[in-house]
């Protein structure tokens, strides 16, 4: 039986790599250490099917070092400690430590992430872990402390056709039939960045159909995956578009759509706390300020699921998505943090106003350090007009309320206390 085309098409070499220039690129961050023949312990951190597993493959065969796999699904403490102890007695002083890759290494435990920490820490491993979820989430701080993070992204337009072309010209199986792409967009739209799921329904189309030539158009592409809508989705990274409709729903305010999306991945076996984690990033993100109990009550439905796990954890994620759905809808300190952040990084590490910087030696305060703060609990009502951003910003605003009533009292009271600054 013949390989699936995704396997086939596996690049072996960083030259057949396609995508992910800014990190494997000439002259990029991991180019280098790899050409210089040694590396240190990271973590790949993007989407499904951008070349994670494929990249550390490439690595291992480049540095010629042994290689061990373990995955996070399948693994125990004790498979963890019989690979390090099979890395030990494999390394040799000459070369790079042996290259031990952890596939979803935030399924891990923390029991398990422990385990590893010695044997990075020593350098009888390097350590190479992949991941679809934010580490800082997911991976212990010493193990994080001790690994690079690179952030792999979705496959642009063009790196996906290169892809096909690839595909229908290398292929030992496609290349031998006739095939003419005359439409390309629902293929690219379906695949959503994913290197695997575009090969899959390359493969997919490319099988149902008899023709000579056979050519594959838009309408081919998406009668064929409503026929068959998994056979797109061997590997589970349907729940990426899944949560961005569930998502999106709340942010639409339609309960009805949003039950409808958890309930599909309920019945799929998601991870509940991945419901979870992203109820309350869109309870911070779209319900905000609108309705701040709604990031109380989206952080307690994940403790709840935490707590008491499946089949009943679905009722406090019900509640809270009903909950967000049906909350009005603010994304201003979303907005506010974004401006604040592009400031910084285009105006750099201003120097804090001295009179707001502490003063705990005798010589700070002889700099003047805290010299003229003014403390606001010893005026009336709890506030004094004074200077807070550094001198070159002065004048910069960041949050903008939005209409909703709960934004209009705070937009109120600053008015109240900060006069024309705030009428905007």
């Amino acid at each position: 039986m013949a390989q699936p085309l995704a396997e086939r098409m596996r690049p072996k070499t960083l030259d057949e790599y396609i995508g992910q220039k800014h990190l494997v690129g000439e002259g990029a961050v991991l180019r280098k250490m790899i050409d210089a023949g040694r590396i240190s312990s990271f973590i790949l951190w993007g989407p499904p099917g951008v070349g994670k597993t494929t990249l550390a493959q490439i690595i291992a065969n480049r540095l010629e070092t042994p290689f061990y796999t373990l995955s996070a699904v399948t693994s125990g403490v004790k498979d963890v400690r019989d690979v390090i102890e099979k890395a030990r007695n494999n390394r040799f002083f000459s070369q790079q430590s042996p290259i031990l890759f952890i596939d979803e290494i935030h399924r891990f435990s923390k029991s398990q992430q422990d385990s590893l920490l010695g044997a990075v820490e020593k350098g009888i491993v390097t350590l190479i872990g992949a991941t679809t979820e934010n580490p800082s989430f997911e991976v212990i701080r010493p193990l994080l402390s001790r690994c690079q993070l690179y952030v792999l992204r979705s496959l642009e337009k063009d790196d996906l056709l290169k892809l096909l072309h690839q595909a229908l010209t290398r292929d030992v199986i496609l290349k031998e039939k006739k095939i003419e792409l005359a439409e390309t967009d629902a293929m690219l739209r379906y695949s959503g960045g994913d290197a695997r799921k575009l090969l899959n329904i390359l493969e997919l189309v490319v099988e149902a159909d008899d023709g000579n030539p056979i050519v594959i158009t838009d309408k081919k592409v998406t009668d064929r995956l409503q026929q068959n809508p998994l056979a797109y989705d061997k590997d589970g990274e349907m729940h990426y578009d899944i949560i961005s409709a569930f998502i999106k729903s709340i942010r639409g305010s339609d309960p009805d759509a949003a039950l409808y999306w958890l309930a599909r991945m309920v019945e799929g076996g998601e991870d509940p706390a991945f419901i979870a984690r992203r109820l309350v990033i869109s309870a911070a993100e779209d319900v905000g300020l609108a309705n701040p109990n709604a990031l109380l009550l989206a952080n307690a439905a994940f403790d709840a699921v935490m707590k008491i796990g499946w089949p009943e954890g679905r009722i406090p994620l019900a509640e809270a998505t009903v909950y967000l759905a049906t909350s009005p809808k603010s994304n201003s300190a979303y907005e506010g943090i974004n401006a604040a952040l592009e400031t910084v990084r285009q105006t750099g590490n201003l120097p804090v106003p001295l009179h707001l910087r502490n003063a705990p030696t005798k010589l700070m305060k002889q700099l003047g350090y805290s010299k003229g703060y003014k403390y606001a609990h010893d005026y009336e009502g709890h506030f004094v007009e004074q200077q807070f951003l550094p001198d070159g910003i002065r004048q910069s605003r960041f949050w903008h309320s939005q209409d909703n009533p709960a934004e209009s009292k705070l937009k109120e009271r600053m008015i109240s206390l900060w006069g024309e600054r705030f009428k905007d």
